[in-house]
């Protein structure tokens, strides 16, 4: 591909060299540069790319995107933004198979992924061929690729989408992220569907602050064109968009568009009536959980608007199991054993609160908190366990660089502020042991934080471990003694 057709809907400040030079391949580490290379140059952390262009040239790379003139032998084309530049790029170098497809985007702290997963179940069901993307990883036909991020570098994100094209899929919802979206990860995408599941604290390491966090999110509103946009009518940041001409709503609490009354709550999920777009409905879903109804409701609204009828949306709503890791009930013997990805305030709040209901002994909690990210919201945690627990297991979360003990200890203060109902155990797999060990006839066990991650990252390093795959073990050792 020559670089005049790349860079033709670019923002571009000056061109320096021969734009008929063929590129062969996008590249942004510059020691992936090969012969043909078309070279973007990004800021982030303690990087900039723009330091790397002699390497480029030795490695044989063929032209350069930057947001400054460079010394370089090469072409250079100036923009004023790289990261949107490379979206661009990423979209043309894959033949923009983005605009023959409906893209669906799901925005919010808590809910993405199971969200994602129901839209994807849905449309599937109804013959609509759906691949998705997002925490998980990405899933289409019977093709997995591994997770990287939760929303892909655009390169790999557009790779993804052309390789489903290709395979026949015309429909992809994915999870977009506050941080791909501060990058500019889907900048230049058109979505036929954005929803947004809700907005509560997370993050707040690298945003630095609620408000950031919020124009992060609602970027994707503002910036995006999105033919239909999605809000939950009971969030604060949900009612801030709504405002806006038609914007499609969801809810219980508030008016909306989209509803469930008649909630029951039971072991085995929701029982609830869903009035989608006039058309009434029970709806027996599996998920547990109020926050699941939430869930369910915007899936069964993206699927309405993309056109399934009502009666395959609630067919698939009856069907579907939810994603891996989002409260998995991974043991139903004598006591349960639940593992969710709960790793904020709201969302261990919701996850607790859901299996209180249907617990008929002891709710027992292991958590921990992640090293090197938003510290404030260990001790909130560390209250809402206290409460909303019987007993609490306080243990290890992806540590990362920061001392184990001293993370546990700013949970536990939160939890001594409602309980003395706990215990310290500093390795994860042996706080779940503790857990199991302790549990009785009637307890319900959760253990929040992972979901379904494969790791734990501790001083730099992603060591193999799984809560499920614990669980499992741990249960067959006590049942072999």
């Amino acid at each position: 591909m020559k670089l005049n057709e790349l860079i033709e809907k670019l923002d571009i400040v000056k061109i320096m060299g021969d734009l008929t030079v063929n590129i062969s391949n996008v590249q942004i580490d510059s020691n992936s540069v090969t012969n043909g290379s078309l070279f973007v140059c990004l800021k982030g952390g303690d990087k900039d790319g723009h330091e790397y262009v002699k390497q480029v040239e030795n490695y044989g790379g063929a032209a350069i995107i930057c947001e400054r003139e460079l010394e370089t032998i090469l072409p250079q084309i100036v923009v004023k933004n790289t990261r949107l530049a490379l979206s661009v790029i990423a979209a043309e170098f894959y033949d923009r198979v983005c605009d023959k497809m409906r893209l669906i985007g799901v925005v919010g702290t808590n809910g993405k992924t199971t969200t994602a997963h129901l839209i994807g179940n849905l449309l599937n069901n109804a013959g609509i061929k759906c691949g998705v993307i997002g925490t998980l990883g990405t899933f289409y036909g019977d093709k997995f690729i591994e997770p990287n991020l939760t929303t892909p570098d655009p390169l790999v994100l557009h790779k993804i989408l052309y390789g489903m094209y290709n395979e026949g899929y015309d429909t992809v919802v994915m999870e977009v992220s506050a941080h791909a979206l501060y990058f500019q990860k889907v900048g230049g995408l058109k979505f036929e569907v954005g929803v947004l599941t809700n907005f509560t604290r997370d993050h707040l390491d690298f945003f630095g602050d609620m408000q950031s966090y919020e124009r992060a999110k609602t970027k994707f509103f503002n910036e995006n064109e999105c033919k239909y946009v999605v809000v939950n009518a009971d969030d604060n940041l949900g009612q801030k968009i709504a405002v806006k001409d038609g914007v499609i709503t969801y809810g219980i609490d508030n008016p909306a568009d989209v509803f469930a009354i008649d909630i029951k709550s039971t072991a085995t999920g929701e029982r609830f009536v869903i009035n989608l777009f006039d058309c009434v409905y029970d709806v027996k879903l599996k998920l547990t959980g109020r926050f699941n109804v939430y869930n369910a409701l915007a899936a069964a609204t993206v699927s309405a608007l993309i056109g399934v009828n009502p009666k395959k949306v609630i067919e698939g709503l009856n069907k579907t199991n939810g994603a891996s890791g989002r409260m998995q009930r991974v043991y139903g013997g004598d006591f349960s054993v639940y593992v969710d990805y709960a790793h904020t305030p709201d969302g261990l709040y919701n996850v607790l609160s859901a299996l209180k209901k249907s617990c008929k002994k002891r709710l027992i909690c292991v958590f921990g908190c992640g090293g090197n990210r938003d510290v404030g919201k260990r001790v909130e945690m560390g209250k809402i366990s206290g409460e909303l627990a019987d007993f609490t297991v306080i243990t290890s979360d992806n540590p990362r660089y920061e001392e184990p003990m001293e993370i546990i200890a700013e949970i536990e203060k939160g939890v001594l502020e409602k309980s003395k109902n706990y215990v310290i155990v500093q390795e994860r797999a042996d706080g779940i042991k503790y857990a199991i060990e302790m549990a009785k006839a009637g307890d319900v066990i959760v253990v929040a934080g992972k979901g379904s991650e494969n790791y734990q990252e501790i001083l730099g390093i992603k060591r193999p471990y799984n809560d499920k795959d614990t669980v499992e073990d741990i249960l067959r050792r006590i049942r072999a003694l």
